[in-house]
């Protein structure tokens, strides 16, 4: 029989007692495990929902026979989305091509700038999708994303104007289940199922990665509460995907909170670097490690895993490891690079490119120049360094001799990518520069640098606790410098470890 530390215990009889939960894990803390033996223990009947198809299989292997494993959409389909399979299956076909259909055919001038109808047609359904990850109940101005180089609000609005009439069109188009111009995606059932107030049948619903949950999602997971216990589990520090819609709803969920904050994937020493994370982005959980594992905080020559910011960051790591005659994956694959790539190419060579990115550039000079002098424009300097550098045809070269994990020396991942991964060795990437400089000197006369940003602070914490046995910080080594990095991090909230 399992011995329950005396967390899991905790959360054991509030989860008897029959109270909303919300439990934040930290890192490696059991939290697949602590749920499967709440679920072993009562006889109701529960809901177990994943954030992808992965983790819902896996769970179901683990869960009791009374429990029902799938992701939301899962759930969606069964209920809605279904009716839409013929559409679901038709063909791809670009943006340009639906803009067209639905009456979208012709160039705006918005400023200095004029807006191609293929670019215009993108950003319908980019619209399209922002309305389709949030709670709202109908398409409106907020849902259509600025486009880079016309972030003044008068561009903006002049944009909103054109766009969200035939982004309405396009929603009305996509509630038809047997035909239509738009080409019909998961997101979109899923969202036609929350519109229509859905109710879960379960005694008892768990929701998983909580922290990274969609506005749509939140709202029919919270309206179950009628009904339902509910048990919302997750890791508030690992919040990492607010630019793509995803919020943390952990934080204002009103149930009982629960913490599991001792971490069975490392030792103490990284879960003091994890603490020193968590205290900047001012978490409410600190972890502790446990006594047995040895994890050792240093160089790390021979890293099973390179974790990098940025998607140009992995690929200047991908071309380093390629040139020491490595076999190297990437997380992901090469898909988004290459893509890139292709976008640079075609400016390097005089023609505009579609990709949403940099669609308004004119030419690579353009681009150069705005990622060089407009601060809008600074994280495209990395991509333009890389390119420069390089050149596209080397990068190209480079994604087509990129590896499987199971036969690679070494795998390449964003940080974004590698939640919910672990590796025994892992070396942070140099593209996680420290904050800038300000005016202000310390008592020895140096200047004093800015806080550390709390998104930044999170995908640090999410970086260094892939590691099992070995953690070089390479990128992240300027904490030890930083004034945030000498915070207290001590496991005020951890539980003692016996």
């Amino acid at each position: 029989m399992t011995t329950l530390t005396d967390e899991q215990t905790a959360a054991a009889d509030a989860f008897h007692a029959g109270h909303h939960l919300v439990l934040q894990a930290g890192a490696g803390t059991g939290k697949t495990t602590t749920l499967v033996q709440l679920a072993a223990s009562t006889e109701r009947r529960g809901r177990y929902l994943a954030f992808n198809k992965v983790i819902a299989r896996d769970a179901a292997a683990r869960f009791p026979r009374t429990v029902r494993c799938t992701t939301a959409h899962a759930t969606a389909y069964a209920a809605v989305g279904h009716r839409y399979a013929g559409r679901l299956n038709s063909p791809r076909q670009p943006a340009w091509r639906i803009g067209e259909g639905l009456g979208l055919n012709r160039s705006v001038r918005i400023g200095d700038h004029t807006i191609s109808h293929r670019t215009l047609s993108h950003t319908m359904l980019r619209t399209v999708a922002r309305f389709c990850h949030s709670a709202d109940r109908v398409l409106t101005d907020h849902h259509v994303p600025p486009l880079r180089r016309l972030e003044s609000q008068s561009s903006h609005s002049e944009l909103i104007g054109f766009i969200l009439p035939f982004a309405i069109r396009a929603w009305s188009d996509l509630q038809n289940t047997e035909k239509g111009v738009v080409r019909f995606e998961h997101d979109h059932y899923l969202k036609i199922w929350s519109l229509r107030d859905p109710r879960i049948e379960a005694d008892f619903l768990m929701l998983d990665e909580a922290q990274d949950t969609n506005p749509v999602l939140e709202q029919v997971f919270a309206s179950q509460r009628d009904h339902a216990q509910l048990v919302m589990v997750g890791d508030s520090a690992q919040a990492i995907y607010g630019w793509r819609g995803a919020r943390d709803v952990m934080s204002r969920f009103d149930g009982v909170p629960l913490t599991l904050t001792r971490s069975f994937r490392f030792g103490p020493h990284l879960a003091d670097q994890a603490n020193r994370w968590l205290a900047i982005a001012d978490a409410p959980i600190r972890l502790s490690g446990t006594d047995t594992i040895t994890t050792d905080i240093g160089t790390v020559t021979h890293p099973n895993a390179v974790l990098s910011r940025t998607n140009v960051g992995a690929m200047a790591e991908v071309m380093r490891l390629l040139a020491e005659n490595h076999s190297v994956a990437l997380v992901g694959g090469g898909q988004t690079l290459r893509a890139l790539a292709l976008a640079a190419r075609d400016l390097k060579e005089g023609r505009r490119t579609a990709h949403p990115e940099l669609v308004l550039f004119a030419s690579w000079g353009d681009l150069q120049d705005y990622a060089a002098y407009d601060p809008a424009g600074k994280d495209l300097q990395p991509l333009v360094d890389l390119i420069d550098q390089h050149g596209t045809e080397a990068i190209l070269n480079a994604v087509d001799r990129l590896s499987d994990e199971s036969c690679a020396d070494v795998t390449v991942s964003t940080a974004h990518k590698a939640k919910g991964r672990e590796w025994s060795s892992v070396k942070i990437a140099d593209d996680f520069p420290p904050p800038k400089d300000t005016d202000e000197l310390d008592d020895q006369g140096h200047p004093i640098p800015e806080p550390v940003r709390d998104a930044d602070a999170r995908l640090a914490y999410v970086a260094v606790t892939r590691a099992r046995h070995q953690l070089d910080l390479g990128g992240l080594s300027w904490i030890d410098d930083h004034p945030g990095g000498r915070q207290n991090t001590s496991h005020g909230s951890a539980e003692s470890e016996v």
